[in-house]
C-alpha cells in the first residue's frame, strides 16, 4: 500500500503538535492548550461524517468517554468536515463528548494520519480485501461493499456536502492519540498500521483505550 503523507505517523515520546479548531458543541474554538496542564487527552481522528466506520467510531467513543473521564483523561474528537455541517448531524445524533471540526484535514497532516494513493495497486486490493469490522456484518465483504453494506444496516442516506467531503478526503485513515498532560504523545493507534487495508474500518475497544489510558496515568509524574 503506497501511501501519500507529509510526515510519518507521531510516535509516543513525541510532541503533539499544537491546533485551534472550531468547537462543534457550540461556538468558540478547541485547541490542545485546553488540556496541556490539566489532564490527559484521549484524541480520535475520523474522517467526515460521510465514513460510516467513523460514525460508528464516534457512538463507541460516546459509551468509553464517561469511564475515561473517571480515571481522569478527557476525550477531543476532531471530525474532518465543516462545523456547520457538523453541527446538524450532531444535533439529530448527539455525541455526549467534544468534538472540534477540521474540514481541510489540517491535524490529520500534522499528526501523520497516513492518506494511502489510489494507485491500480491500491484499487484492486479495495476489490480484493474482505472485511467485517467489529463483526457487524453476516459475512467480510470486499471494503468498499463493506461500506455501503453498513450505512445500509444504519439507515444513513449521505448529503451533498457528505459527497463533496468524501471526494476531497477519500481514502484518509484514521488515528488515535493518548497524549500526557504536558503535551506528549503517550500511545498511538493507526488504522492499517498492522494490517494493511483488512483493518480498514477497525477501531480500538474500549478496554484498548482504557488500558492505554491507565498506563499514561501510572507514568504520570507525582
Amino acid at each position: 500500500m503506497t501511501i501519500s503523507e507529509l510526515r510519518p505517523p507521531l510516535s509516543p515520546g513525541e510532541p503533539a503538535p499544537d491546533f485551534t479548531l472550531p468547537a462543534v458543541d457550540g461556538p468558540g474554538t478547541v485547541s490542545l492548550a485546553d488540556y496541556r496542564g490539566r489532564s490527559p487527552l484521549f484524541l480520535a481522528l475520523f474522517a467526515g461524517v460521510w465514513c460510516p466506520f467513523c460514525r460508528r467510531a464516534i457512538a463507541q467513543v460516546a459509551t468509553t468517554e464517561p469511564t475515561l473521564k473517571a480515571v481522569g483523561v478527557e476525550t477531543l474528537g476532531i471530525v474532518a468536515t465543516s462545523p456547520e455541517n457538523a453541527r446538524l448531524y450532531f444535533k439529530f445524533r448527539p455525541a455526549r463528548f467534544r468534538l472540534a471540526a477540521d474540514p481541510e484535514l489540517t491535524t490529520h497532516r500534522a499528526f501523520g494520519v497516513p492518506k494511502p494513493a489510489a494507485t491500480p495497486e491500491f484499487m484492486r486490493a479495495l476489490e480484493t480485501t474482505r472485511i467485517n469490522p467489529d463483526g457487524i456484518l453476516p459475512e467480510p465483504l470486499p471494503i468498499t461493499e463493506a461500506a455501503a453494506a453498513v450505512a445500509t444496516l444504519d439507515g444513513y442516506e449521505g448529503t451533498e456536502t457528505d459527497r463533496t467531503d468524501m471526494e476531497r478526503q477519500w481514502p484518509q485513515l484514521k488515528g488515535q492519540f493518548l497524549i500526557d498532560q504536558d503535551g506528549i504523545v503517550r500511545w498511538v493507534n493507526i488504522e492499517c498500521a498492522t494490517e494493511g487495508l483488512a483493518g480498514v474500518g477497525k477501531f480500538p475497544s474500549s478496554e484498548e483505550i482504557l488500558t492505554a489510558a491507565r498506563s499514561v496515568l501510572s507514568t504520570a509524574p507525582k
